[in-house]
């Protein structure tokens, strides 16, 4: 039997509070947020019946901190992508307590200043060092030539 592990996650949602970008001891940027995600909630008889919410928790490191904590807000959407994460810890009374967030590798706008306004997103690359990359038309298509020869298909 093959070991197959996978720990991948997209989410999208709206920013519970204003991001605050802290720093650890040594000097590394860190934010949490947490993310509304709401889930619609249908009743036994298939009727609609009023929204529920999801809330979680994400952290992000270095120049992605920076990157969210600059230009999201409370109320922002955003889609992050990233993988679950729980650790562990003794509190202060000596209680035993866990956490289950999720570590945010790449975040990306979802709304737009204006309709014009396209996507940003924001991933590192080996080095921490590129910049947010900008969508110019993200409202168009590929131009891809129309190919319509069904008479080589075998079914």
């Amino acid at each position: 039997m093959a070991n197959f592990n996978l720990n991948k996650v997209i989410l999208g949602g709206r920013i519970v509070a204003d991001p605050e970008l802290k720093q650890t001891p040594s000097g590394v940027s860190v934010v949490r947020i947490r993310l509304a995600i709401n889930r619609p909630y249908s009743s036994r008889n298939g009727e609609q019946a009023e929204q529920q919410a999801d809330f979680i928790d994400c952290v992000a490191w270095r120049q992605r901190a920076e990157f969210i904590s600059k230009y999201f807000r409370k109320g922002s959407s955003i889609c992050v992508m990233g993988s679950i994460q729980t650790r562990t810890w003794q509190d202060n009374q000596g209680q035993k307590r866990y956490a289950t967030e999720v570590v945010v590798d790449d975040a990306t706008f979802v709304d737009s200043r204006n309709d014009n306004v396209g996507a940003q997103s924001y991933t590192p690359d080996a080095y921490g060092t590129s910049a947010p990359s900008y969508s110019s038309n993200p409202g168009s298509a590929p131009n891809f030539e129309d190919h319509n020869t069904d008479d080589d298909l075998p079914f």
